[in-house]
C-alpha cells in the first residue's frame, strides 16, 4: 500500500512538473513593455520607498479634472476611447494602480482597497489636484466610491461603470482566472503559469460581443498582466481578506452617476439599483447587450452619455 501510495505521489509531482515545463509563462521585459504600451503622455512619477506609478494627464491644466480608475488585471488604456473625447474641454488623469499594468509591484505597502484609495490621493496631491471628478470601473469603481466615501471634499462629481464596493452579489459569475486566484496553491502557481487562453477567456467573457475582442487586446493584458511584480501583487490581493462594503450615503452630497452593461457577468445589473439606493439622486444608466467594460465596448456612447451628464456639473470651487 505504501507503495502504490509512493507511486501516486511521484506521478502527481511529475504531472505538476509537466504542466510547468509545458505552460511557464515568464515575466515580461520591462523596457519593452514600457516602449511597446507607453506614449508620449506617459509619467514614471517617484512616489519614494522604490515606487513608481505610471501615469498619463492630459488635456489643458486649466479645464475640470477627470480622474479614471481602471479595474482588476486592467491598465489606464482601458480608458483610451474616453481620454481622447475627452481631452479637448477636461484634463483626464489616469494611472495605473498598484500591481497593475506599468506600476508593478508596491513593496512598502499592500493592494487593498484602501491601500489604492491612499495612491490616488497621493497621485493627485503631487499633481496639486484638489477637486475633480472620480470615476472608475470594476474594482476600480470600488476605489472611487471608497474615496468618495474619504474625501468627499475634494469630489466634485462620482461615476460607477460597472462598479465593484456592494456586498458580494450572488448571482456574480467571476471568469476561470479569478476563480483560480482565489484557490491557494493553484494562485502560487499562477505567478509562473498563466496561459494567454486563460486571459483570453477571461476578456471575452467581460464583453456581451466576445467578436469585438481583438487580438491586440489580448495580448496587452496578457503581456502586462506579467509585467514585473503584476503576477505576485495579484495573489496578495486575491489572498487578502475582503474589506467590507461601504454602505449609506456619502458625507456629503455629490453629483453621481451610475452605468452599468445589462449582460454584465462578473458584477450584474442589479448591483447598479444597490448603489442606486445609497446615492438616491444619481443618474443611472443601463446598457443592453453590453458587459462588464462599456468604455472598451462602446466607447462612443458610453462617452457620450458622460459628457451629457459632466456638462450639467455645476463649475467647481
Amino acid at each position: 500500500m505504501r507503495k502504490v501510495f509512493k507511486w501516486a505521489i511521484a506521478l502527481v509531482l511529475f504531472a505538476i512538473i509537466g504542466l510547468g515545463i509545458a505552460y511557464w509563462t515568464p515575466d515580461t521585459d520591462k523596457t519593452a513593455m514600457r516602449a511597446k504600451y507607453g506614449s508620449p503622455a506617459s509619467r514614471y512619477l517617484n512616489m519614494g520607498d522604490a515606487f513608481v506609478v505610471h501615469l498619463r494627464d492630459e488635456g489643458p491644466r486649466d479645464a475640470p479634472v477627470i480622474v479614471l480608475i481602471h479595474g482588476s488585471n486592467s491598465f489606464l488604456q482601458t480608458w483610451d476611447d474616453w481620454t481622447r473625447a475627452l481631452t479637448a474641454k477636461y484634463r483626464v488623469i489616469r494611472l495605473d494602480l498598484p500591481g497593475h499594468g506599468m506600476t508593478g509591484e508596491y513593496r512598502a505597502r499592500g493592494y487593498t482597497r484602501s491601500d489604492y484609495v491612499d495612491v490616488v490621493d497621493r497621485v493627485t496631491s503631487k499633481l496639486r489636484v484638489n477637486r475633480f471628478v472620480i470615476g472608475g470601473n470594476s474594482m476600480g469603481g470600488g476605489v472611487a466610491w471608497a474615496y468618495a466615501h474619504k474625501y468627499p471634499y475634494k469630489v466634485t462629481g462620482l461615476v460607477l461603470v460597472d462598479a465593484s464596493g456592494q456586498p458580494a452579489p450572488k448571482d456574480a459569475t467571476p471568469p476561470l482566472g479569478f476563480r483560480l486566484a482565489r484557490m491557494p496553491v493553484v494562485r502560487d502557481l499562477m505567478a509562473f503559469i498563466t496561459p494567454r487562453s486563460l486571459i483570453a477567456d477571461g476578456l471575452r467573457g467581460s464583453f456581451a460581443d466576445p467578436a469585438k475582442v481583438t487580438d491586440a487586446a489580448i495580448d496587452q493584458y496578457w503581456e502586462l498582466l506579467r509585467y514585473p511584480g503584476n503576477r505576485t501583487a495579484t495573489i496578495m490581493r486575491f489572498a487578502s481578506p475582503r474589506e467590507p462594503a461601504i454602505t449609506g450615503p456619502l458625507p456629503r452630497p455629490v453629483p453621481t452617476l451610475i452605468m452599468w452593461g445589462k449582460e454584465d457577468k462578473l458584477i450584474p445589473v442589479t448591483s447598479a439599483a444597490w448603489f442606486k439606493r445609497q446615492v438616491p439622486d444619481a443618474q443611472v444608466v443601463i446598457y443592453p447587450g453590453v458587459g462588464h467594460l462599456p468604455m472598451e465596448e462602446i466607447p462612443d456612447r458610453s462617452v457620450a452619455d458622460l459628457k451629457t451628464w459632466l456638462a450639467k456639473l455645476p463649475p467647481a470651487r
